[in-house]
């Protein structure tokens, strides 16, 4: 390939035999082009050696058709899934995302955030981190830059969210407990600042309250959302002088952590103590014994998530909306 410094779309456009409104039509991703030009365009583009300039094409429409989105890990499949369900739908609009992970760091979300102003993003879907400031999203709404809250809110944003119903996910977990007899009942794991968890634990709570079952304050111990955290909790609840017999835990990462150091100790899941998982990660099928989890949808929460950041990108919606996803109880081994 022969490389130019400096070649510009209108080079491209005669190399390729089309006019410089052709050409542009081929790198935004048009669909109003033949496949024979789209494939000459692009040709000249490799030999030419012509970059794209997203920034400043971007400036010259003011608008962008690149997109942001923070999450917190990709090591965790849920936020895998939720990935995929935004990306599926982005890339039928033509957007192209910019990822960041912020693994649980406020500093991590705001060095991220600002990177992607200095892009111009067209939108940016977030993960909130605990602790995230309302005022910081408002600012950014002020740029006419729409943001969309997901799976976490941030109290007094007042912009879009897209999430689970987790207060209803928690009580569907725990009712399934208390209906297979269990009474004594732990609620292992997740930060207490953040909204799904203080979601997840009330209900857990509204289930006792509702079959008249005392809440022990020693049965639910925080923890960091990784499966080292699920090890570690599982010993910690296992020590205390009358121990569960059943687990609720904040996530499926959890569970697994869970799960294993219960199988190290000798005692199987579901046999010798019940567990349920929250989010239905691909693993908690694979699992032997099979996890038994809620669903929280996740490639269809990113779908929702960008389907809306486009319609507010292409000024579609006016209000802002709240978008809440019904769980499902996936009964299995555990």
């Amino acid at each position: 390939m022969t490389q130019h410094k400096h070649v510009t779309l209108l080079q491209v456009a005669k190399h390729a035999g089309v006019s410089r409104a052709t050409a542009s039509l081929v790198v935004r991703g048009s669909k109003n082009i033949s496949e024979a030009t789209r494939e000459k365009v692009l040709k000249s583009i490799q030999d030419l050696g012509y970059i794209y300039d997203r920034v400043a094409a971007n400036l010259r429409s003011k608008s962008s058709s690149t997109v942001g989105l923070i999450i917190m890990d990709l090591a965790n499949p849920f936020y895998s899934e939720l990935l995929i369900g935004i990306h599926q739908e982005l890339t039928k609009c033509g957007q192209t995302v910019i990822l960041g992970t912020t693994f649980n760091s406020y500093d991590t979300q705001s060095r991220l955030l600002s990177t992607m102003l200095e892009h111009r993003v067209g939108g940016i879907i977030l993960f909130a981190v605990p602790g995230s400031k309302s005022e910081v999203i408002e600012q950014i709404l002020s740029w006419g830059i729409p943001v969309v809250l997901l799976g976490r809110k941030v109290p007094g944003a007042n912009c879009d969210y897209v999430g689970m119903d987790n207060v209803m996910g928690g009580q569907l977990a725990v009712d399934h407990l208390i209906q297979k007899g269990h009474r004594r009942i732990a609620f292992l794991g997740g930060p207490s600042q953040i909204t799904s968890c203080q979601e997840r634990k009330q209900g857990y709570d509204n289930a006792h309250h509702k079959t008249g079952i005392n809440i022990d304050a020693s049965l639910a111990i925080e923890g960091p959302v990784t499966r080292e955290s699920g090890v570690e909790l599982i010993q910690q609840i296992l020590r205390i002088p009358d121990p569960p017999t059943a687990i609720f835990c904040y996530n499926d990462i959890i569970a697994l952590g869970v799960m294993m150091k219960l199988k190290e100790l000798g005692l199987v899941p579901g046999r010798d103590i019940g567990i349920v998982g929250f989010d239905d990660i691909p693993e908690a099928v694979m699992l032997s014994p099979k996890l038994t989890t809620v669903s929280s949808f996740a490639r269809l929460m990113g779908a929702r998530a960008a389907t809306l950041l486009h319609e507010r990108i292409e000024g579609l919606s006016i209000e802002p909306q709240r978008i809440i996803l019904q769980p499902k109880l996936i009964v299995r081994e555990t």
